[in-house]
């Protein structure tokens, strides 16, 4: 038996692999590892949006970065010319329930036609084997239910983004059954998670970004929807359900299609108050402000069920919800407290930690 991340490193060294969104939040830690594994990276993004993000400080700006919009298909089909991608991870999109209520035209261009247009890239250049294609667990229609959504449930959405990546995830869908089912082509999935938390996420309409602000400028966090429960997740965690199942696309192909949930364990879905007064204890300092209304609508219960990741695809969780916030917010104070602009050496402790505990807890 392989500890996972030996198996990943394994894998991933050497490879050619193109992720999108590379200079958000989920896409700089995954091109972060990647590099680590030894892997040859090219990122397709929009450019870095704040300096204390975690591309800009974990210093992962690249020659071969190549900024442009999901929605251009002529530039995305130039990189992938050029670039040759072996495995293609699709996580560029506009990530947040509160901007796709100001603009969801935006939105859903974004998250819907710019994933029609990378699957496009795919089928067009035979170098790419796989693809992970990366959505979100509001894709399913919610029903405020108390259990977990498995893949098969139904997908929808209320508000714009909800509804964009629910429509992503019939874009892939139609894709995959239209042009990606013969060996040789190229092997498609989707990867389905939320609530992802860790440092470098300076996003607006996120609570731990919003929190750390607060924390850092000394005034009371104000929550919006206090009890509203959500999955909390270390951000690592996800990108190893997405790394093994790139690695399992390409050697077992077909079998891993379809779509795959990676949530937490029940014991890490919280309320909202909850997860902030976690980061309080965790900063040392700071007080909770409850709105009297939320400013627009949000999903009050949502949990994953990832049954089918951890039987078949081998995946599971190794952070608990305290060491998911401990690990989060001490990223933020140690940025905030030594003032240094690069976190590229404690963004890799943490790696190198991580690691070493998937390989304990994780064999395949």
């Amino acid at each position: 038996m392989t500890g996972l991340a030996e198996a990943l490193t394994s894998f991933y060294t050497g490879r050619r692999i193109l992720v999108t969104g590379h200079t958000g939040f989920k896409g700089s830690w995954l091109t972060l590892w990647l590099r680590k594994m030894g892997a040859t990276t090219v990122g397709v993004a929009l450019p870095p949006t704040s300096p204390l993000s975690m591309f800009s400080s974990a210093e992962l700006a690249s020659d071969d970065d190549q900024f442009c919009d999901v929605r251009t298909a002529k530039a995305l089909s130039d990189v992938f010319e050029e670039f040759n991608p072996e495995i293609v991870f699709h996580l560029a999109a506009q990530a947040i329930v509160g901007v796709a209520y100001r603009d969801p035209l935006a939105t859903f261009e974004t998250n819907v036609m710019g994933t029609a247009n990378i699957l496009d890239c795919v089928r067009s250049h035979p170098c790419v084997a796989a693809a992970v294609m990366i959505t979100s667990d509001k894709c399913y229609e919610n029903v405020e239910q108390v259990w977990g959504y498995r893949e098969h449930d139904r997908l929808g959405g209320v508000d714009p983004y909800s509804a964009s990546k629910a429509g992503a995830e019939i874009v892939i869908s139609s894709f995959t059954r239209s042009f990606f089912e013969e060996e040789e082509t190229a092997w498609v999935a989707s990867a389905r998670a939320g609530n992802v938390v860790g440092g470098g996420d300076w996003s607006e309409f996120r609570l731990i970004p919003d929190c750390v602000r607060s924390l850092r400028d000394e005034v009371p966090i104000k929550l919006r929807s206090p009890q509203a429960t959500r999955p909390w997740q270390f951000v690592l965690e996800p990108l190893a359900g997405y790394l093994l199942l790139g690695k399992r696309l390409v050697e077992e192909g077909k079998a891993f299609q379809g779509a795959w949930n990676f949530g937490p364990p029940v014991d890490n879905t919280k309320t909202v108050e909850h997860g902030a007064q976690a980061t309080v204890e965790a900063w040392g300092e700071g007080t909770i402000e409850r709105l009297p209304t939320a400013p627009f609508h949000e999903s009050m219960l949502l949990q994953l069920d990832s049954t089918k990741a951890r039987r078949y695809l081998g995946w599971r969780s190794v952070v608990d919800f305290s060491k998911t916030m401990q690990l989060t917010t001490d990223w933020y104070k140690h940025q905030h407290t030594t003032g240094d602009a690069s976190m590229r050496e404690y963004s890799m402790s943490q790696l190198d930690a991580f690691e070493e505990l998937l390989n304990r807890e994780v064999s395949l």
